[in-house]
């Protein structure tokens, strides 16, 4: 009877500690472990195709797809991802201040946090958001063209 309570007293250990683990910090669900080939795959699958010309094929990719007005960028050190950041490609500085806006919202709704903005400015804003494993920061740079990007960076 004593073991029956020690086993389940570990086992009741052993799966608390499981979900006190945080999720691996991810890249619209695709999760920074993920291996440059694997994660270039995934990407491939859902449309979108290396720019090599735009590509360092040493330590960075760029890849784009037709039905999406952004394009990604992603940094790497062999198989390990060290950054991916979206780049918009939009016309007015309106329509990057109102996706701004819109991204901070969804990012705030579904990561449950409310985000860092050391800069709020018309043209120039920063949200930043602690992910626990990773850090998200959406940037809003409106100088003589209208600029936004989102930057997925893991804690190291």
């Amino acid at each position: 009877m004593v073991m029956k309570k020690l086993l389940f007293a570990a086992m009741a250990v052993a799966a608390l500690a499981s979900c006190s683990q945080d999720a691996p910090f991810s890249y619209r669900g695709l999760a920074f472990t993920t291996p440059v080939s694997q994660f270039i795959d995934s990407l491939q699958a859902r449309g979108f195709a290396i720019d090599s010309a735009a590509s360092d094929s040493g330590r960075t990719w760029v890849m784009a797809s037709p039905k999406e007005h952004y394009r990604i960028v992603f940094a790497y050190e062999g198989e390990k991802l060290k950054a991916v950041q979206e780049n918009y490609k939009l016309s007015t500085n309106d329509s990057t201040r109102m996706l701004w806006q819109q991204l901070r919202d969804g990012l705030e709704k579904e990561l449950d946090a409310w985000p860092d903005c050391p800069i709020l400015k018309d043209n120039h804003k920063v949200a930043n958001f602690d992910a626990s494993t990773g850090i998200i920061s959406v940037v809003l740079e409106n100088t003589y063209t209208p600029t936004l990007n989102v930057r997925y960076m893991p804690k190291q």
